[in-house]
């Protein structure tokens, strides 16, 4: 049997507490079908053991989720991260509120899509109006930009609140994002259970957040993924942030909640293999600064990634205390490219002061190697390794060896953009002050390819 719809109800609970200066509204056990559900400061949500709130299905339950709201920055990011509101909950400019376990939140009405999903990659992700499309094309995809009215893609959106605890939940089928922050202050993610058909953790012009003892399975996108955009309209810095002890991968949808830890899907929608890693971009107009990642682990995943494309400084990052297992593609990539996704006079981005240190990586796809890739006009500059440990299952082909790809500078950022690695175990170009201290590199069958090869690169002595 259908459960009643619980929206106006929860909601009314919530501009109740919010009325009287602030207070808690506890979801019972028991299951709650609901559609936009609108945070206010002050109040806390709370979903109590054994409680459901289920996002409801605009094609069987008789309501539609609140609109996307207008956005007049919503050029230069996807659909997704322009709006908030077509959300299972929202908010935008709270204080004081939170979101707590350990109920579980299952997004079965959500859609992982947006309108022009199907062009992304092609695009670069670009928005629609960013396409250069046709008219006839712009004809072809106006059902699916209507098709979106009244569809929720997010399970919880919040747009510039301060003093945020979202804590002890489980999502289950998140949407195109199970949390997406924005220009968010005082953020606090803690011992979130996530396993989503889409994103699990965006955090884009967000400071002073910490996401701690986050287990996030995503096999199709991005576990925990930082960004930059303009979707506030300007460019802000994401920085002070702190990732520490999580777990990402990208095991099949449903099965780290269930524990059977499935593998059969091998791909994600943009044809590289699964997913569920730990990145800094793609979006990256305001740049990021000081950054910590440490003590996680990444399994089945594509392991960590940072990637400045759309102008902006990505500046003091250390990624350290990092155990990967069953690497999909490179266990690390650090990419300066030059999409330069923004409006003109946007800058070419940088990336310096990067260490990553006491990182172990093994079952690594032999074909890309950790790739470090600046380009002339701007080297990454000031890259220390140190103490690090990469094991990759060998046989790569020999004719990969001569293969130098091309700089490739507005191409979609992916390891898999430069076709297999020329080297098994660490490529770099466009460096500007490399220092290794103690990495290791190990293939487990033969690869013929050398282990190393530096390009353009200036390295440093060890002290």
């Amino acid at each position: 049997m259908t459960p009643a719809l619980a929206t106006d109800a929860i909601n009314a609970a919530i501009a109740h507490a919010h009325g009287r200066g602030g207070g808690e509204v506890v979801l019972p056990a028991g299951r709650h079908l609901s559609f936009s559900i609108r945070l206010l400061s002050g109040v806390t949500l709370r979903l109590e053991e054994g409680c459901v709130l289920e996002a409801a299905d605009p094609t069987r339950h008789g309501g539609t989720y609140d609109p996307a709201e207008p956005n007049p920055h919503d050029l230069w990011q996807d659909f997704g991260h322009s709006h908030w509101r077509n959300s299972l909950i929202w908010g935008e400019d709270l204080e004081d509120v939170a979101i707590l376990g350990p109920g579980r939140i299952d997004g079965a009405g959500l859609t992982r899509e947006g309108p022009g999903s199907r062009w992304s990659r092609q695009a670069g992700e670009f928005p629609l109006s960013m396409l250069g499309l046709s008219a006839e094309a712009m004809a072809e995809l106006s059902p699916a930009i209507e098709a979106m009215a009244g569809l929720g893609n997010k399970a919880i959106a919040l747009k510039r609140a301060k003093r945020v605890r979202i804590e002890g939940l489980t999502i289950f089928r998140g949407g195109h994002f199970a949390v997406l922050a924005t220009g968010c202050e005082d953020l606090s993610l803690r011992d979130l259970v996530i396993d989503t058909n889409r994103d699990g953790l965006d955090i884009d012009a967000c400071r002073d957040v910490l996401v701690s003892g986050c287990r996030v399975n995503t096999p199709n996108d991005d576990a925990i993924v930082l960004k930059s955009s303009l979707a506030l309209g300007e460019a802000i810095a994401t920085e002070r942030v702190t990732i520490e002890r999580c777990e990402v991968s990208g095991f099949d949808l449903g099965t780290m909640l269930d524990g059977t830890f499935g593998r059969d899907q091998q791909r994600a929608p943009d044809q590289d293999r699964v997913t569920g890693r730990i990145k800094l971009g793609t979006e990256s107009n305001g740049g990021f600064r000081d950054i910590v990642v440490r003590d996680c682990r990444l399994i089945r995943s594509r392991g960590l990634a940072l990637e400045v494309v759309d102008g902006g400084m990505m500046e003091n990052v250390l990624a350290e205390r990092l155990v990967m297992r069953e690497v999909t593609t490179a266990p690390i990539f650090l990419r300066v490219g030059d999409r330069r996704r923004g409006p003109e006079g946007t800058p070419l981005g940088a990336m310096r002061n990067i260490v990553l240190r006491d990182i172990e990586a093994t079952d690594i796809l032999p074909d890309y190697a950790a790739t470090i890739a600046g380009l002339p006009d701007s080297p990454i500059t000031d890259v220390t390794l140190s103490n690090i440990r990469l094991s990759y299952r060998g046989g790569g082909l020999p004719e990969w060896t001569e293969r130098r790809p091309e700089d490739l500078p507005q191409a979609y950022p992916e390891p898999s953009m430069f076709g297999p690695s020329p080297v098994h175990g660490l490529w770099a170009r466009y460096v500007d002050g490399l220092k290794i201290e103690d990495l290791a590199i190990y293939t487990v069958a033969p690869d013929p390819r050398p282990e190393r090869l530096f390009e353009n690169v200036r390295e440093t002595e060890t002290a």
